[in-house]
């Protein structure tokens, strides 16, 4: 190469230029593909809610959620964001069969932000972690029912048995979920529970710090703590979050009753037959069911 002052050739200097901004340019374009390959996901961890009354149109939704969070290969683990008083007891139970399968094949951790109790906190016992916040509502394990109701006048039955249970057998049928409600919390809280099993069977509420004293609960901490726990569970150490919506209400409205409670309705052109009204509640607090209300006014 010729270094010669009068320009026919590049000096060492510029030629020395020329490698430094070429090698400039190159690493300008490799950089980020060496950066996304170092950064590259592990897996992804799913966020499911579970918020408001649970009743059968509700778990629907959340069971999807799952049953393709178990489904889909790219999902490592899931996070159960809850915030729920409970609601009936047989979809309480529907959902609880669902976490526990979703548990059976990759880590579920569950963060409560404001309430977990009775139906919901059953709904997330197969979790392996639940955190909450200091002052979350969790615990009420128990099963509410109405006393049955009189005969219609002139009510004619297709046989013998075809009547309403008497205040017995609905007893009966009651104390059978709660002995149920309360063996699943000791079969899954055993280990770390502070209560013996009549003291769960009161069906008391706790505060989230006074339930990890008590072991009704694991952790204090946020969502996004209960989703770092559930992705190294899952042996994750870059991992990406998506989020499931919870159901839309658009199809609930709330009646407020005279006595504060409130009632959970279903709007439907068809009238009250397809209102879910579930016999038996796991849940926390003055819900009602509209049949009660509507029983109330014709009263």
């Amino acid at each position: 190469m010729s270094n010669s002052p009068d320009g026919s050739g590049l000096t060492r200097v510029q030629s020395y230029a020329l490698v430094v901004a070429a090698a400039v340019l190159l690493s300008a374009v490799l950089a980020p593909v060496a950066y996304d390959r170092a950064t590259a996901s592990d897996g992804t961890v799913a966020v499911v809610s579970i918020e408001g009354f649970i009743s059968s149109n509700s778990v629907s939704s959340v069971q999807e959620d799952l049953r393709e969070a178990r489904e889909n290969e790219s999902i490592d683990a899931v996070v159960l964001n809850v915030d729920s008083p409970g609601g009936s007891a047989a979809a309480s139970e529907q959902l609880y069969l669902s976490v526990q399968r979703t548990a059976a094949v990759m880590p579920v951790v569950a963060s409560v932000k404001s309430t977990g109790a009775s139906g919901a906190y059953y709904a997330m016992l197969p979790a392996r972690d639940i955190y909450v916040t200091p002052a979350s509502i969790v615990g009420s394990v128990g099963v509410r029912g109405g006393a049955p109701g009189p005969s219609l006048p002139g009510e004619i039955k297709s046989g013998p048995d075809k009547a309403s249970a008497t205040a017995d057998q609905r007893r009966a049928q009651i104390e059978t979920l709660q002995r149920a409600f309360v063996g699943s919390v000791m079969k899954h809280r055993s280990d770390d529970l502070e209560l013996s099993r009549t003291e769960v069977a009161h069906a008391k509420v706790y505060t989230g710090a006074r339930a990890v004293d008590n072991g009704m609960a694991d952790r204090v901490g946020s969502t996004p703590e209960a989703i770092e726990q559930a992705a190294e569970a899952a042996g994750l150490e870059e991992y990406d979050v998506v989020r499931k919506e919870p159901p839309r209400l658009g199809g609930l409205f709330l009646l407020s009753t005279e006595d504060g409670g409130t009632v959970v309705v279903e709007r439907s052109p068809a009238g009250y037959e397809a209102v879910d009204t579930p016999t038996f509640l796991m849940v926390y607090g003055d819900v009602r069911t509209e049949s009660e209300v509507i029983g109330n006014v014709s009263a």
